[in-house]
């Protein structure tokens, strides 16, 4: 009897034949393909919403045999992305009962012989058109998922086959969903001070932008990283605000890289001048995205050729509306816009304060002195002449009582170290409730406050001082221009007593001759003010005027924040002091060759004091290459940082220093205050322990955070200069030379304060050879040289407002460099 089993395969197989055929005898037929049972199920376009519990039931009854996820999927025109959600939504139908489990892999509705209701039709079938549902119990074959190859190449993926898109019927409109469903994939993009991840829907196409605020995990899981996606259980909170839950961890997506850029012809430009290559966005991967956007992508896997692929996975405005600079500023320096649920819940709790306990100071007349275009109001001011000498009060918005260690405000807070200011908008460090609200200081409004009173001799020598907690009320809100014009043409202001302005200025000056005998580094740089229209448009760049008012609201600050950390180490607190060291050698050596070049010169490194960079400021004043000397002076300066540990503020002459003024928008102040209440007993809201355990991290944290906003804030001005200089592209401008590299000049406009660069192409024919020292760049030939500090004059050639670059060439001879391409072939 002969030996059954499977039938040969392989090899054998092709022996096993070819003996039949030696023998004359046919090769046996091939077995028949055993059916499934499995049903074929039409595709509808991707990109649908997850369908509910009750269209699903409906779908797998109307089938009739066993449908496996991929054919669900297909049917209601689910991505990738969301397969995790339906596996999900499908365990619980399993476990409800509303879904009958096929063997490991496939599903079925009904039990046989119930009648069968009409399947719910897939998303793209309109009401009123007729379809037509697949035949219950039809095998699913291959050719089902996609159309063969043919000539003209694989369709791309997710793409219905040619004949069925011919017949398809058109895609009705669909409104845009408002609020994320129950369960979603999310990927994580940052964390929270406490190290809790917040994330963003993968693929939401609907209306808004929803922040995910995800749970810890569980103990002796590992925490969510950035880029790491998981299946969430979501609960709406409030707005585009929603709490999240992990279900199951996905893992990070590999060779991935978030792309800033604007969205033109299936293309994004990047925001960022440093990135040269654009990027190419597939079909079916723009997110609903439309020209002319600024968007956030992910990069794709790329094949090697060509530009390499990105998804869009956040739309976040059109370029050119109102506010899109700083939108972009804010995306590409990582910069923390929304607020937690939580925080906002009690920013809006806040209520005022009872006089109680505190010292009641609202008969002082208090005013403030900011900006024309200022948006908080955390200081007022108040002096008095006190025999030879004078008292002088400096009132600040008691931050502390509203942000308490540990709560959601101050996480928040922390978060973002400190606000941001862009010429268009803000990015409070707290919720609008309170910088704008309880804790900015109001004219004739009563408000909490931490106070110092300061006391001083005849030449701004400071003889003793106090803090206290109080309630006050400011008598006016000023500027520094209208104060200063009131002193200059001895006027008054109306709402406090005769000669308070005249007393201001008494007790500045007295704490200037202080000042100036310390002999401390006053740079002059002044900054550039963007003026914008009610549209946004630039409507001029002018600098910011130094006024003797600047400097009057400046000495009072440093002597109060002077006083701040004299108390916190008088009472053996701990302080979140404000340093400075002292420039480096290597700084110092390179400051010391340029100033050599100009015949310059300063002591040695070792024995350096603030009051030798005084001096040779105080010489260059009048000279040609003043601020090409103030420029290269700060740039030898160490950056200024907060520690624990303290080391002095060199830049100031001081042996202590620390941030008191300003808890409204910087996170040091509020620790600083929090220290004083606590070592002063002045309530229960002072420092608390974990917070000091933690000073060195927080400090190495809000220096970050600090340089982050400045990096930022210079990024939006450039951005506005180069749109506003956009319109005269080739235009001449007075400039300076302000830097000399090896690929280029960079110039400084005189006009704006706006740099550029003008590439070695740009330059005269010419060999072109760079010094050194970078001090200056000679034309081998020519002889020409082009100095560091040179007066020049640049022509505007390119003003990209989307990367804030600006592109110049000298004009050599009255006119402008012909512009170079590669080397010419002979011949």
């Amino acid at each position: 009897m002969p030996r059954s089993g499977p039938p040969a395969k392989g090899q054998k197989a092709r022996k096993s034949n070819a003996k039949r055929r030696a023998d004359g005898l046919s090769a046996p037929p091939p077995p028949p393909k055993a059916k499934t049972g499995r049903a074929k199920v039409k595709s509808a376009p991707k990109g649908a919403p997850l369908p509910s519990k009750a269209d699903l039931k409906l779908f797998l009854t109307s089938m009739g045999g066993r449908v496996g996820k991929s054919e669900i999927a297909r049917h209601f025109g689910l991505h990738t992305e969301q397969r995790p959600a339906l596996r999900q939504l499908l365990s619980e139908m399993k476990f409800d009962g509303s879904a009958k489990p096929v063997g490991k892999r496939t599903f079925a509705g009904e039990a046989a012989g119930a009648p069968v209701p009409v399947a719910a039709p897939p998303p793209n079938v309109a009401p009123g058109q007729r379809f037509k549902p697949a035949a219950p119990g039809r095998a699913f074959t291959k050719t089902d998922r996609g159309t063969p190859p043919d000539r003209n190449g694989p369709p791309a993926r997710g793409r219905l086959p040619r004949r069925i898109e011919a017949e398809a019927p058109e895609e009705a409109p669909r409104p845009r969903p408002t609020r994320l469903p129950e369960t979603a994939v999310v990927e994580v993009f940052g964390t929270d001070p406490d190290g809790d991840p917040i994330a963003r829907p993968v693929g939401w196409e609907g209306e808004g932008r929803p922040v995910i605020y995800m749970h810890p995990e569980r103990r002796g899981q590992t925490a969510l990283a950035a880029g790491e996606r998981v299946l969430a259980k979501l609960r709406h909170i409030t707005g585009e605000k929603y709490e999240g839950r992990t279900l199951k961890r996905l893992g990070a997506v590999e060779d991935r890289r978030r792309i800033l850029g604007v969205f033109q012809d299936g293309r994004i430009i990047p925001t960022d001048r440093r990135q040269k290559a654009e990027w190419t966005v597939p079909p079916g991967e723009t997110g609903g995205a439309h020209g002319g956007e600024i968007v956030l992508a992910e990069s794709l896997p790329s094949t090697g050729f060509g530009l390499r692929p990105a998804r869009i996975v956040e739309r976040l405005g059109r370029l050119g509306e109102p506010r899109s600079v700083s939108l972009i500023c804010i995306h590409a320096h990582g910069i923390p816009e929304l607020f937690t649920a939580e925080a906002e819940e009690q920013a809006e709790r806040a209520r005022a304060l009872p006089l109680a306990k505190r010292t009641d100071l609202r008969e002082m007349p208090l005013i403030t002195i900011d900006g024309e275009d200022a948006r908080d109001f955390d200081d007022a001011v108040f002096a008095e002449p006190e025999g030879d000498g004078w008292k002088v009060v400096v009132a600040i918005a008691d931050v502390a009582h509203y942000v308490t260690p540990g709560s959601a405000l101050d996480r928040d807070a922390w978060a973002r170290g400190n606000s941001v200011y862009f010429p268009d908008r803000v990015v409070p460090m707290l919720p609008e409730a309170l910088s704008n609200g309880w804790c900015s200081l109001k004219p004739q409004e009563e408000r909490g406050c931490l106070f110092v009173e300061m006391h001083f001799d005849g030449s701004g020598t400071k003889t003793r001082h106090k803090f206290g907690r109080g309630l006050m009320r400011s008598f006016a809100r000023t500027t520094y221009e209208q104060i200063q014009a009131l002193q200059d043409a001895g006027g008054e202001l109306e709402s406090v007593p005769e000669g308070h302005v005249g007393r201001l200025y008494g007790a500045f000056r007295a704490l200037l001759s202080a000042r100036e005998r310390r002999g401390t580094l006053d740079l002059d740089l002044p900054e550039r003010r963007v003026m914008l229209d009610a549209e946004g448009n630039v409507t001029a760049v002018i600098p910011r005027a130094r006024l003797d008012s600047h400097r009057l609201i400046e000495e009072f600050m440093v002597a109060a924040n002077v006083c701040a950390a004299e108390e916190l180490e008088r009472l053996g607190q701990p302080c979140m002091y404000r340093i400075h060291a002292p420039p480096s050698e290597e700084k110092y050596n390179s400051l010391k060759e340029f100033l050599a070049t100009l015949g310059l010169s300063l002591n040695p490194v070792g024995q350096l004091q603030p009051r030798d960079f005084q001096r040779l400021l105080d010489k260059v004043k009048e000279m040609p290459e003043a601020r090409m000397v103030n420029e290269t002076v700060l740039r030898s300066q160490s950056q200024a940082a907060y520690d624990p540990d303290n080391i002095g503020h060199f830049g100031l002459a001081l042996p202590r220093y620390a941030h008191f003024t300003s808890p409204i928008r910087r996170y040091a102040d509020l620790l600083v205050h929090r220290a004083l209440i606590r070592g002063l007993k002045l309530g229960a809201d002072g420092l608390s322990e974990p917070e000091t355990a933690r000073f060195p991290e927080t400090a190495e944290h809000i220096t970050a955070t600090e340089r982050r906003a400045a990096a930022a804030e210079r990024d939006a001005v450039d951005r506005y200069l180069a749109a506003y200089l956009a319109d005269r592209v080739g235009a001449t401008f007075a400039a300076r030379v302000s830097g000399i590299h090896a690929f280029g000049v960079f110039v400084t406009l005189t006009e704006t304060g706006a740099s550029g660069f003008v590439p070695m192409k740009a330059l005269p024919q010419d060999h072109w050879i760079v010094s050194e020292d970078k001090r200056s760049v000679v034309g081998r030939h020519s002889r020409q040289v082009i100095r560091l500090a040179d007066e020049v004059e640049a022509r505007l050639r390119e003003a990209n407002a989307q990367t804030g670059s600006l592109v110049f060439e000298l004009m050599m001879g009255g006119a402008p460099a012909r512009m170079r391409g590669g080397r010419k072939r002979k011949g």
